[in-house]
Order: structure tokens, then sequence, then C-alpha cells
């Protein structure tokens, strides 16, 4: 491998964990933010993202447990998908990328990603049903305002890891006819 993929690989590999860094530190912040809106909604304007669904709680708890819920999920699954991306770029090994391994975290990244955009797409759904009820929503949109992206890309990313898991299976048996 030259030095540029070898430098090219590097980077994004440095790219990836400080995405990962940057989705913990917002799963963690909503995390806290929930708990603040529960037991201290009065400390809320001083926490991470403001997102105070207060009024949401009091009109109706099943609604506010329901799109918490959403909106957690789909931050710790996106860090999980950033997790998954960074163990396959540290112990791939670029000389023989075709292995199980390789194989199977491509489809673990696909079906992360298939999952961010199904729930986001859901969530989206319901809350825009929501305002039928009078339930104000407007600063809710950025938590799945690109579901149909994620829907897309772990389609395309299982397009990937099936041709990786045929790749695989082609090595193994090159292997062994050798």
């Amino acid at each position: 491998m030259s030095k540029t993929n070898n430098f090219v690989f590097w980077g994004l590999y440095i790219v990836a964990w400080l995405i990962f860094v940057g989705l913990c530190i917002e799963a963690g912040g909503l995390i806290v933010n929930f708990f603040f809106s529960l037991y201290k909604p009065e400390l809320i304007q001083n926490l991470y993202q403001k997102l105070d669904l207060t009024e949401m709680y009091n009109n109706s708890k099943l609604v506010f447990f329901s799109v918490y819920g959403f909106i957690l999920t789909i931050s710790i699954l996106k860090a999980c998908l950033f997790y998954t991306v960074i163990r396959l770029m540290h112990t791939m090994d670029l000389s023989r990328p075709f292995s199980t391994f390789v194989a199977k975290q491509i489809s673990k990244i696909s079906y992360y990603t298939l999952l961010v955009g199904l729930l986001s797409c859901i969530a989206k759904e319901l809350v825009e049903n929501l305002v039928h009820y009078g339930f104000v929503i407007d600063h809710l949109n950025e938590f799945w305002s690109d579901s149909q992206a994620f829907i897309l890309m772990g389609a395309v990313i299982y397009i990937i890891a099936t041709i990786f898991k045929k790749g695989v299976d082609i090595q193994n048996e090159n292997d062994l006819t050798v």
C-alpha cells in the first residue's frame, strides 16, 4: 500500500475517532438532560442543547418518554455505529482486507445505519402527528432530519457487506486450493 493511501486511511481513522467522541458527548449530554428534565426541570436551560420537553411531560408522560426514548436510542445507536467503524479500522489488515471479521463488521455497520434511519423515520412521523394534539415540536426535527440518508446509506453498506462476504468465500476457497 502506498504512503498516500496509508496517510488517507489514518486521516479517516482520526476523523472517525473525532466523530465518535462527539457522538458520545451528545448522547451523554442528552442522557443528563433527560434526568434533569425529570428531577430538576428548572436547570435545563443551563444544560447541553437545552432540550426542554417539560411542557410535553406535563401534558402526557407517555408522549414525553416515547419522544425522549427515540432521541436517546438514536443518539446511542449513532455512537455504537462509529464505535464499530473504529473497531473495523483499528483491526483491519489492509494487505488482506477480505476476512470474516471485516465482513461481519461491515454487516454490523449496515444494520446500525439502517436501524438509525428506520427509527429516525418512525420518530419523525410520530412527532409530526403530535402537532395535531397540540404539542410543540419545532426544536425536535434536528434529531431525525437525516433519516432518509441513513436508510439509503445503510442499504449501500449492506450491498458492500454482501460483496465482502462473497470475497471472503472466494479467498477462503482459493487458500484451500493452493
